[in-house]
């Protein structure tokens, strides 16, 4: 049988109301989703079509990459967890969009909400001034804050690649 990603349901909409912590992990949880719901209904076949010739990009692609820049930003970076890198490699450095071929769609589906509820956990009791060392970073040091900030604009950025993609695959716009 055909592995099919499952239906996402949006969710309810961010309180405008509320505080700084509480709307960001709002924004991110639903920059999630709309990632989520534009591979919803699509086979591993599907999730693996590339966008246009000659870009790797697929939907598969796209969300192995959030999983590595999730795990990258809060748990490797920020608390300085030492993890393996999940598809990159030192001969495929995009190994998250190289190597969809041959990868198994239902569970990198499963690693992306894995990993997503570990990061969650990992920075929950957190505060968003809280600064972790960062050599590349001009004065040394990264706020959490600015992930989330970094990881809404990664979300941004490729929900939109998302939106084109699923639309070549079968039409389907919105999110």
């Amino acid at each position: 049988m055909t592995w099919t990603a499952p239906d996402v349901e949006r969710g309810p909409r961010t309180d405008m109301a509320c505080g700084e912590r509480e709307m960001l992990d709002d924004w991110l949880k639903l920059r999630r989703v709309f990632l989520l719901r534009k591979c919803a209904g699509l086979t591993s076949e599907q999730l693996k079509t590339a966008s246009v010739e000659p870009s790797n990009m697929t939907l598969l692609g796209l969300l192995r990459h959030m999983t590595e820049v999730e795990r990258w930003w809060f748990r490797q970076k920020f608390l300085h967890e030492s993890l393996p890198e999940l598809h990159i490699t030192e001969e495929y450095e995009d190994g998250d969009f190289d190597l969809v071929a041959d990868a198994d769609a239902e569970a990198d589906y499963a690693a992306f909400l894995a990993e997503t509820a570990a990061c969650d956990a990992a920075v929950a009791d957190i505060d968003l001034e809280e600064l972790a060392d960062d050599p590349r970073a001009p004065t040394g040091k990264v706020s959490l804050r600015w992930i989330y900030i970094h990881l809404l604009e990664e979300y941004a950025q490729h929900t939109g690649h998302a939106d084109l993609i699923r639309e070549r695959i079968d039409g389907a716009t919105g999110a």
